[in-house]
């Protein structure tokens, strides 16, 4: 599903293909919109795209990723195709990232920041149910922590 909603926003897309290009262009498109660079610490990426006009986002990778964020012990796993479309301070309609909740994977569907003078992003679902965190916990480099595939 996410490859064909790709397809449908690649035209008049900005598309950038290669590892470091790709890296480089994910954490340009997260300060662009407000949101931590460290959100989406996907690694092997082979395609990022932006559509501007729909606000489609797309990242490929290789494999899909697990990845732990050691500041409040979660453990998030991206699939090979991420999608959203993004406004300020907003993912919405997200594809390919869950979350490890009690033992089990938990689906997001969307990421924001209300009030940026909080200090927290909040994580939705698509039941509903949302919880937050310190944006702290998603900024820097340190959390360079993948796990086991």
């Amino acid at each position: 599903m996410a490859s064909q909603l790709i397809e449908n926003h690649r035209e008049n897309s900005e598309v950038y293909q290669g590892a470091k290009i790709c890296q480089e262009k994910a954490r340009e498109l997260l300060d662009e919109i407000s949101l931590p660079k460290g959100l989406l610490p996907l690694e092997d990426m082979v395609e990022v795209g932006y559509n501007r006009s729909t606000g489609f986002v797309w990242l490929k990778q290789k494999n899909s990723t697990k990845h732990c964020f050691t500041k409040i012990g979660k453990t998030v796993s991206y699939a090979p195709e991420v999608t959203a479309f993004v406004e300020n301070r907003r993912m919405k309609r997200v594809t390919g990232v869950k979350s490890m909740e009690i033992l089990m994977w938990v689906t997001l569907n969307q990421i924001y920041i209300d009030d940026p003078s909080s200090g927290k992003i909040t994580f939705g679902t698509p039941t509903g149910i949302s919880r937050s965190f310190p944006v702290s916990a998603f900024e820097g480099d340190d959390e360079k922590k993948s796990v086991a595939k």
